[in-house]
């Protein structure tokens, strides 16, 4: 048993003061006591706050971050981005994915993330990138939830895949045997990730529901083109033929659910599910505003991902998840609570319960819940004198970098002071892979 003190710890019901933590042997918090005495207990060098889960994960893409900023199309959006991403992937390598897998989860854990769910389709006919992608984890030290995506079709009505989509064909019996060839560990989940109704026809969709456990993830109501083009083919909107046609339950992570009829928001609150919210990728590809003032008042769980990665910051993506709603609502201070009106701690404490879309018992500083820690700078300017909700706002809200310290992942300091011990050397691969993929 290990002891740590802090003296303000955000706690499931808000902040605390003096808060002891017991993590067992297995990394879960065995006991969390507030108003304690620190005892011989190792005292955390600045507030602490659950480890965020990215629900929503293209590894891959984190080395095309701006590299998609010149408009080529008068009518640039999503579609035109998508063809760029194809022919960023013609040159990718198994090696090649590794390293860039290897940096994003580095960065992602030095800003508080502390799991991801990597949603990975780019398959060759074969596993071994799923794997690159399970090894780069283990290096990082971050908790994997694996996500191999059924991709079988170009668009609805089964029409066949392009040329440049050849590197995602997959079957159900490929994606099972995925799963059947990837040990589980305590930091290694699996799931499925039927890619999207486009991509996968209703019967397969069943089957692989029906054949496989855990979460299954899947992109859902992302463009208004897709809306369209599911109604002209399936009779529906996206989430209303899902809801329609699965039991859409707590296994299940609809990705952006952008563009929702309100009847399809209320159904999809009150159905179990989660929906991962990719703010900045969402700003990026001009996707549209999700309604999360509507569905948070329905009940509708949720959590956050980086998607492309433009960002690798859970507090950058929180920030703009509140500022887009103030842009809609023309309001300030909308994602709060009665039992706080704070938006930072309202805020963090929901996206960081969204982790149980990964099917992982995190997400919260509360006994049996595995011991995962962001632990803040107390040095640091933005945090001068500030104690309780105002530490939360000061991390989303002031817009600095810089405020996480150290972070634990089932109870493993994986970064200290700021620093990952695989930083440099994985950065230098890194840049490495990135001048291979971009040079002419």
């Amino acid at each position: 048993m290990t002891s740590y003190f802090a003296r303000d710890a955000l706690l499931p019901d808000g902040w605390a003061k003096n808060v002891l933590l017991h993590v067992d042997p297995s990394g879960n918090f065995s006991s969390v006591r507030k108003d304690a005495s620190s005892g011989d207990a190792q005292r955390l060098a600045g507030p602490a706050l659950p480890g965020m889960a990215n629900l929503h994960s293209h590894a891959f893409q984190r080395a095309m971050a701006g590299l998609a900023e010149v408009r080529g199309d008068p009518d640039d959006d999503f579609w035109s981005w998508r063809e760029l991403m194809y022919r960023f992937l013609d040159r990718l390598t198994p090696a090649h994915a590794q390293a860039i897998a290897l940096q994003l989860y580095i960065e992602m854990l030095k800003h508080g993330y502390t799991a991801v769910g990597e949603f990975h389709y780019v398959h060759d006919g074969a596993p071994e990138l799923l794997q690159r992608h399970l090894a780069a984890a283990k290096e990082s030290g971050i908790a994997i939830t694996l996500l191999p995506s059924l991709y079988r079709w170009s668009n609805f009505g089964n029409q066949p895949l392009q040329p440049r989509q050849q590197r995602f064909d997959s079957d159900v019996a490929f994606i099972l045997d995925l799963l059947h060839q990837t040990t589980p560990a305590p930091d290694v989940h699996t799931g499925v990730a039927p890619h999207s109704l486009r991509a996968v026809d209703p019967a397969a969709l069943k089957e692989l529901v029906s054949g496989s456990k855990g979460p299954i993830h899947i992109h859902a109501a992302e463009q208004t083109k897709e809306v369209d083009d599911c109604v002209a083919s399936l009779g529906r909107r996206p989430v209303a033929w899902l809801l329609e046609n699965f039991k859409v339950d707590e296994r299940w992570c609809l990705v952006h659910a952008t563009h929702m009829a309100p009847e399809e928001t209320r159904a999809l609150a009150v159905s179990g599910a989660t929906v991962a919210l990719c703010p900045t990728t969402e700003a990026n590809l001009g996707d549209g505003i999700f309604p999360l003032l509507a569905y948070r008042a329905a009940g509708g769980r949720y959590g956050i991902g980086g998607d492309s990665h433009v960002s690798r910051d859970p507090a950058e993506e929180l920030r703009l998840l509140e500022y887009a709603q103030r842009l809609a609502a023309r309001r300030r201070n909308l994602v709060a609570t009665d039992a706080t009106p704070a938006v930072g701690t309202t805020l963090w404490l929901e996206a960081a319960a969204g982790a149980r879309a990964l099917g992982r018992r995190m997400g919260a500083i509360a006994p049996g819940m595995r011991a995962d820690l962001v632990v803040l700078d107390s040095g640091h300017p933005d945090l001068e004198g500030r104690t309780g909700d105002a530490i939360a706002n000061a991390l989303i809200f002031s817009g600095t970098t810089g405020l996480v310290r150290d972070v634990m992942v089932a109870g493993d300091w994986k970064v200290r002071e700021h620093k990952h011990l695989l930083e440099e050397s994985a950065a230098a691969a890194y840049k490495r892979v990135v001048a291979e993929l971009t040079n002419e």
